[in-house]
């Protein structure tokens, strides 16, 4: 028997840490509590894992490879191959992309920090380009001026739920010759004119983390592809190198999706959807209690595109003193991210000074994350929003965020 837990998360710098609290109750409202999700596929679970103790195979087996199928089918490609983190993912594929010493990935200055770190693990280094303030993902009209004779590819983020612009940005790759890169760790289930948006790219990078629209219980991550040599160089890749044991061909990686994770994630898999559902359900209440609030600007879908929500994530110039006022009313909220990537410490000696991605940085004053997963109640939701109403009387008056809307 599995003790009861509750979620707690802690903001700890640009990264929410997911830890737990056994047996407490619910009075917060938290911005995630996966004791819910647990519930509802106790049986299924339980048995998986009991399947997997007794083939015994805990490594590449069975379960991986019917993942891997899976999610191909899921992604609309041919192909899929599973590895450690969504982390691994973004490092494999640049590498089979040929990324390396020398050569420029150009990346969204608005992300986790994992989207540009792969590249600078790779000895390239990557290039910031500015963020559309409706979206939060990548300005595709600002992308050429970005591009030298050392660009070598472009990773497209699709963040916060929401599909990038990809058809923008998979013209501009095209032209340039560039590979293109789908994060797709935070838009999972998310389409854009109907198709997956793991589908496009030369490859898809997907996380199981366990905060994830389809989390795990550890780590864990895919990399979707439509190219059989790709996925062949990728299996090698996550395997030391090697298509045969104890033959390696090239220098490769430990990065493999364990059996265990495999196994619980085909539970999961077939109720993505309806949890995505569930989670747009509860953004639209969000949004209609808070559409008089003019202090704050909510999230929108932008045309041609299904949000599927991993975060909920409102604009508001008084951040931070809203996000004291929420936490003394007993509701965790979340800021992704508090820090643009080019701003990090350790991106200094390349020379971007405050101002230069102006609409990176204002997201990153602005930004907050409400709670919302699929098991998050009505009641819960209406508190979130009654308590906003009640904090944002009590702020001192700025200048509300003046961001268009999408038409």
């Amino acid at each position: 028997m599995i003790p009861d837990l509750a979620a707690d998360v802690q903001q700890h710098g640009s990264k929410v840490i997911y830890t737990y609290e056994w047996g407490t109750g619910m009075e917060t409202v938290r911005m995630l509590n996966l004791q819910r999700q647990y519930d509802s596929l106790r049986d299924g679970i339980g048995k998986a894992i009991e399947s997997v103790l007794q083939h015994q195979h805990f490594i590449l087996g069975p379960e991986v490879a019917a993942l891997e199928k899976e999610m191909a089918e899921y992604c609309n490609v041919g192909y899929a191959v599973g590895v450690a983190s969504g982390t691994d993912a973004l490092l494999l594929s640049l590498k089979a992309a040929g990324v390396g010493p020398g050569d420029e990935v150009i990346v969204p200055a608005f992300t986790f920090v994992a989207t540009s770190d792969t590249v600078s693990l790779l000895g390239a280094t990557p290039v910031f380009a500015d963020i559309d303030p409706i979206t939060y993902t990548m300005n595709p009209e600002l992308l050429e001026s970005l591009v030298t004779p050392a660009t070598k590819a472009v990773i497209a983020v699709h963040l916060y739920g929401q599909a990038a612009d990809i058809t923008a940005i998979s013209a501009f790759a095209t032209k340039f010759g560039l590979a293109l890169i789908g994060d797709t760790a935070q838009a999972l289930g998310a389409r854009y004119d109907g198709a997956p948006v793991c589908s496009f790219g030369d490859y898809g990078c997907i996380s199981f983390f366990p905060s994830k629209n389809l989390g795990a219980y550890g780590d864990g991550g895919m990399i979707v592809t439509r190219d059989a040599e790709k996925a062949q160089y990728l299996r090698m890749a996550r395997a030391h190198g090697s298509a045969k044991k104890y033959r390696s061909e090239f220098l490769g990686w430990n990065s493999r999706l364990d059996e265990l994770q495999a196994a619980l994630l085909r539970v999961k898999l077939p109720h993505l959807d309806t949890w995505n559902t569930k989670r747009a359900e509860r953004a639209a209440r969000y949004s209609e209690g808070l559409a008089d609030v003019e202090e704050i600007v909510l999230p929108q879908a932008a045309p041609g595109r299904t949000h599927v929500f991993h975060q909920y994530t409102i604009r508001v110039p008084q951040r931070d003193a809203l996000q004291q006022l929420l936490k003394e009313q007993g509701i965790e909220s979340a800021v992704h991210y508090p820090i643009p990537l080019h701003r990090q410490p350790m991106y200094a000696e390349l020379g971007y000074e405050e101002g230069s991605l102006p609409e990176a940085e204002r997201a990153a004053r602005e930004v907050l994350s409400l709670p919302i997963y699929p098991e998050l109640r009505d009641d819960e939701v209406d508190r979130v929003v009654s308590a906003i109403k009640q904090a944002v009387s009590t702020l001192k008056p700025e200048s509300a965020p003046v961001v268009a809307e999408l038409v």
